[in-house]
């Protein structure tokens, strides 16, 4: 029956749903982007230094997530088209592997300038297929280009090691070598800075590459290929493959193929445990990041003000769509409703419509799977007696990957999103009271990738930095991604690290050189 509480939230939900449809009409600028060079926009696959069709002629359509309009093609690689391309890096690989780390490091270098050049061309291109603002989307740009300037000061030094022998006869000291062709697997999320994050590192410890990006964002990486290119990366040392329907394919010709010695991936849990198998036969080097469930713990002694902006920049970046947003906010109860109050009122200042348009902090999910997983973790939150405090609702007006930022006080743990990523702008408030008790809770799940609490206790802060069992904590801070800073998970979340000076190690084997019949003795003495 229709109760006050179901007549105030549908109240509400119109009320939201007007705010949202009238600040897409006041700013409905939405238009397809106009390149300052438009040759960066590629609809064929690079590989071996040109760019070509799949030998079947088959292409898929790539949408923006916005309007639905079609953006373009690209080639459906299969298995025969990748194996060309894992051959083509393998050629390269020989040539490649001898120039030194400082050459390798002038062809980073302008890879990375002429990402800077092209900055604003690859933004568009992010937001136009992904969707996220285009103020975002400079900002990935950014970061994305950062890997390639990092890993072009690494290349050079990666240095070896001189070892005491325990015998006296012998000299031992190891050497750092490139691990040979890898397979690069990324998401759609970070069109342009899951790539750099992969590519830079393996090209400063001299690998060659195949790159297979996603199928839902392949332009921004044919443009940074089309960049390798002007860059003078040597023909076949980069090589970048698109498929939709054959992706499972494609990644099963890249772990069976025996010539492909390393396989980096970031996306879900499921497919990095079946890649995984699908690698044991050729015992490849792999590097997985995988799925997360962060948590954000808001303690009383916290700076509630500083914590609220740090949810908020850890929850709602790019959407939600990332694997470090925050999913599970845990608040003690002694500040929780101060902090669910400020909170929400700094959700329901956004502004939700296309990227392009002009104020816009949240744009589109990337399908209506996406929006779906959304709905059905808010629903099952409401159904559970979880209060929407805003937001709550689709967003069909403005498209069908719109929804809103919503927030959700009164959570429990046998909701879904207590368990499960919901990867969507939607913020779960959980109330706690003891510091055993939260930790408990954000060890509970089978992922570890990253986690964040706020607190002014310095003892605090070590005691749950050293008990939270994740592979990355931001203490006092929303943000923790850094080319400077190891970037990776552990359980369910994967293993290696990305970024920093432990990034190149990936790439690399270590080889040790043992010199017998040094006896010392000088000639002649």
């Amino acid at each position: 029956m229709f109760t006050a509480t179901r007549i105030s939230s549908q109240l509400r939900a119109r009320t939201t749903q007007y705010i949202f449809t009238r600040t897409y009409a006041m700013s409905a600028s939405h238009t397809i982007p106009k390149l300052n060079d438009p040759s960066l926009f590629k609809e064929q696959c690079y590989v071996g230094g040109s760019w070509i069709d799949a030998k079947s002629k088959e292409k898929f359509e790539v949408h923006d997530p916005a309007t639905g309009k079609l953006i373009g093609t690209c080639p459906e690689f299969n298995k025969e088209d990748t194996e060309r391309a894992i051959q083509t890096a393998a050629d390269a690989w020989p040539g490649f592997r001898k120039l030194t780390g400082r050459e390798r490091a002038r062809m980073l270098r302008e890879w990375f300038q002429l990402m800077q050049d092209n900055a604003d061309d690859i933004a568009a291109l992010i937001t136009w297929e992904n969707g996220k603002p285009l103020s975002d989307s400079k900002g990935e740009v950014q970061y994305a280009a950062s890997f390639f300037e990092w890993f072009s000061e690494e290349a050079p030094r990666s240095y070896g090691e001189t070892i005491e022998s325990s015998f006296s006869f012998n000299r031992v000291f190891t050497r750092k070598e490139p691990v040979g062709v890898c397979g690069l697997i990324t998401p759609w999320n970070y069109p342009a800075a899951m790539i750099t994050r992969k590519i830079g590192p393996a090209l400063a410890a001299g690998c060659t590459v195949v790159a297979k990006s996603p199928g839902e964002t392949p332009f921004t990486a044919n443009a940074l290929a089309e960049l390798a290119h002007r860059a003078g990366i040597p023909k076949g040392v980069v090589n970048f493959v698109t498929a939709m329907k054959n992706t499972a394919e494609v990644g099963s010709t890249l772990t069976a193929s025996p010539t492909v010695r390393k396989i980096s991936f970031t996306g879900s849990t499921p497919v990095g445990k079946l890649l995984m198998k699908q690698s044991s036969d050729t015992l490849k080097k792999l590097s997985f990041e995988l799925g997360g469930n962060a948590p954000f713990i808001v303690f009383d002694d916290a700076d509630v003000d500083a914590a609220v902006t740090g949810a908020i920049a850890s929850k709602f970046r790019s959407g939600g769509q990332t694997c470090v947003c925050a999913n599970r906010i845990y608040v003690q109860k002694g500040i929780y409703d101060s902090f669910a109050q400020k909170f929400t009122e700094k959700v329901k200042a956004f502004k939700v419509g296309p990227g392009f348009s002009e104020g816009i902090t949240h744009g589109p999910l990337i399908h209506e799977r996406a929006i779906g997983k959304v709905e059905d973790h808010v629903r099952d939150a409401e159904s559970k007696g979880a209060k929407i405090t805003t937001g709550g609702q689709k967003l069909p007006d403005l498209g069908v990957n719109f929804y809103q930022p919503t927030v959700l006080t009164g959570m429990t743990t046998d909701m879904k999103i207590a368990s499960e990523e919901t990867f969507g702008p939607v913020a779960a408030l959980f109330p706690f009271s003891t510091e055993a008790e939260v930790v408990k809770m954000a060890n509970s799940v089978e992922v570890g990738l990253a986690g964040y609490f706020f607190s002014r206790d310095i003892h605090r802060i070590y005691r749950v930095a050293e008990a939270l069992e994740f592979g990355m904590v931001g203490v006092n801070t929303g943000l923790i991604s850094d080319v400077a800073a190891p970037f990776g998970g552990v359980k369910f979340s994967g293993f290696g690290r990305e970024g920093s000076l432990h990034g190149i190690a990936e790439y690399q084997i270590l080889k040790t050189v043992t010199m017998g019949g040094m006896s010392g003795d000088l000639q002649g003495a």
